[in-house]
């Protein structure tokens, strides 16, 4: 869904120090004095440590992707030491992305308890699909009014890629590749206001389907191929419904907007939403407390 998440950089290794003290060596050796040459070297090594700490966007975004990606599951709690531990910044820092995360109604704050994700109730599910159902055929009619070839190809190479992780039993490439989907229609209609709302408002989709989906979307997505339909007790050729999207339905989308009919591209949304809506389950479900190094790929 979305972009995928960045990488942490590898710190430097203790070949790279073994080099530097060579360095500092040969200076020396040259007539230049040792006390300049480590400081010289002091200065590129803290300048590359800088560079590998990620920004505060970048920590968002890690953590958005996660949530829009069903690694996060509802209820999990985000605790700041173990978050600045994952991204080698200060408790601060972190504490800065969970209050932007819990303006997005990704993340609730709790006084003296610390942050957690979002627990969806059914009021929440409910507005949830209402505000897409308002927001999605508006996205749909702009986007078939500018779209190019290239703008139809990508939405094809998003169904395909979708198609081929489902095949591998790859729920969590999967849930990628149907957000991407939606995604695109909305990065490409020209608005971001509206491509905004509606990347918030797929992640919030996500933590409702982890909450109230079918049973085997109410565990955290693994990444690798087939761990999620593993531990969903079903061989990797059955694992269930990415985010509970459909490829099918993607593929009605995209044969009415290479026709231009913005109306028909709406109409198929909107029975695409309708299908989603329709397999939440508002009865009580038992979820795990997933390690957050561990969902975050660290």
């Amino acid at each position: 869904m979305g972009v995928s998440p960045s990488r942490r950089p590898v710190p430097a290794t203790a070949a790279t120090s073994t080099a530097a003290g060579r360095r500092r060596r040969a200076a020396a050796d040259a007539g230049g004095t040792g006390a300049g040459a480590g400081e010289g070297e002091g200065e590129g090594e803290g300048a590359q440590r800088a560079a590998e700490t990620p920004t505060d966007a970048q920590i968002h975004a890690r953590l958005f992707d996660a949530l829009l990606d069903q690694r996060l599951a509802p209820g999990t709690r985000l605790r700041e030491d173990e978050l600045g531990q994952v991204f080698g910044v200060s408790r601060t820092r972190v504490r800065q992305v969970l209050i932007r995360l819990a303006s997005e109604q990704l993340v609730t704050l709790v006084p003296n308890a610390g942050a957690r994700v979002t627990e969806p109730t059914p009021q929440d599910a409910r507005e949830v699909f209402d505000a897409r159902r308002l927001l999605e055929p508006t996205l749909l009619e702009r986007f078939a009014a500018r779209a190019t070839d290239a703008d139809l190809r990508a939405l094809q190479a998003w169904i395909v890629d979708e198609e081929r992780a489902r095949a591998a039993g790859d729920r969590h490439e999967a849930i990628r590749m149907a957000g991407g989907f939606h995604l695109h229609i909305a990065d490409h209609a020209g608005s971001e206001t509206l491509a905004r709302m509606l990347r918030v408002l797929v992640s919030r989709t996500s933590l409702v389907l982890l909450r109230f989906g079918p049973q085997d979307l109410r565990e955290p997505a693994a990444s690798g191929a087939g761990r999620a339909a593993a531990g969903a007790g079903l061989p990797a050729d059955r694992a269930g419904p990415a985010a509970g999207c459909d490829c099918h339905e993607h593929r009605t989308v995209l044969a009415a907007l290479r026709l231009r009919d913005a109306a028909a591209a709406g109409q198929a949304m909107l029975q695409h939403l309708a299908r989603l809506e329709s397999q939440l389950d508002f009865a009580p479900a038992g979820r795990p407390a997933p390690r957050l190094a561990e969902l975050l790929g660290r």
